[in-house]
């Protein structure tokens, strides 16, 4: 999926998973919960801005944001490792 957004493509997915977590409804694409619902975002997909969509992809998915998410998460990882232990 955030390849799709990489693109600037907005994205239709159900709602399963990580979906709510990666799609801002309305925003990015449309999160639905039947195939019906599916349809009828198709017509409002116009309504999305590509653009946003890069954006969002660029602020949450970026090779930079990634690696400084991953940076962070190692760095606290080793700060419990070394810290003394509470007798």
């Amino acid at each position: 999926m955030p390849l799709k957004l990489a693109c600037g493509t907005p994205v239709i997915a159900f709602r399963h998973g990580s979906v709510p977590e990666l799609i801002e409804d309305g925003v990015t694409g449309f999160i639905v919960s039947t195939v019906e619902e599916a349809v009828q975002a198709v017509s409002q997909v116009p309504t999305v801005s590509r653009g946003r969509c890069r954006q969002v992809f660029e602020a949450r998915f970026s090779v930079s944001r990634m690696a400084e998410d991953h940076l962070r998460i190692y760095h606290r990882l080793v700060e419990k490792r070394v810290s003394p232990v509470a007798a």
